[in-house]
């Protein structure tokens, strides 16, 4: 039978067993850095390979029994067998490391997951404190502010008294200007009157003094005349 297609059958064997041992090498350094998802990938490519490799396997015993010689047909059978503890040793080394990476991978998340609750409850913790912080500025604010109003509202309750004394003030004043008024318009009517008695008092005086003049007159011209008479 033809050597040349159990020679490519056997490199095909090698080929895809060295192929599926690289992709475990891959799966172990997956579970230190990688993800659930990039291990089941990598799973999916050991266990395709291995499929090949059983393929090919199979494919080299048919070739074995198709060989002339009983000698060519031994050795060919014998790698088989050999082929076959290699493929199984594969397939353990396969599930070994998927096991071995799933369970890495999943200490890995559970230690994010402890970490990122440790983390949360760190964050909750400070937001606490942040919130009571604020609260306690904020109510130092709001007292302080209450004591801003309280003196505004005493200094309005001040400057109200004030407002009121003053108006009562200027009320009072405004009462002794009309009194004022009163007293002096009084004090007109009464310098308008003694004017006028005084012009009268005048007048009656002019009167008198004319009345005292002609009388005088009189009298020096009747004993004149009398007089000049005798």
């Amino acid at each position: 039978m033809d050597s040349a297609a159990v020679k490519m059958c056997l490199q095909e064997i090698v080929k895809l067993d060295l192929q599926a041992k690289a992709i475990i090498q891959d799966m172990r350094e997956c579970s230190t850095h990688g993800a659930q998802e990039d291990l089941n990938q990598l799973n999916l490519q050991a266990r395709g390979k291995i499929h090949g490799m059983r393929t090919k396997i199979e494919d080299l015993e048919r070739l074995a029994y198709e060989q002339d010689k009983e000698s060519d047909k031994h050795n060919i059978l014998t790698d088989v067998k050999n082929h076959r503890t290699q493929l199984a040793s594969t397939q353990t080394a396969l599930r070994k490391a998927y096991l071995a990476s799933q369970m890495a991978i999943e200490r890995k998340q559970k230690d994010d997951l402890m970490e990122g609750g440790s983390e949360v409850r760190h964050r909750n913790q400070s937001s606490k404190e942040n919130i009571t912080k604020t609260a306690g500025a904020i109510t130092d604010n709001l007292m302080s502010l209450s004591r801003m109003m309280s003196n505004q509202v005493q200094h309005s309750e001040q400057t109200m008294s004030t407002l009121v004394s003053s108006s009562k003030t200027i009320s009072e004043t405004h009462e002794e200007f009309k009194g004022m008024t009163g007293h002096i318009q009084s004090g007109r009517k009464l310098l308008t009157k003694y004017n006028r008695r005084e012009i009268t008092d005048k007048l009656l005086i002019v009167l008198a003094l004319v009345f005292f003049f002609a009388t005088v007159l009189y009298i020096v011209k009747k004993r004149l005349f009398t007089s000049a008479t005798e």
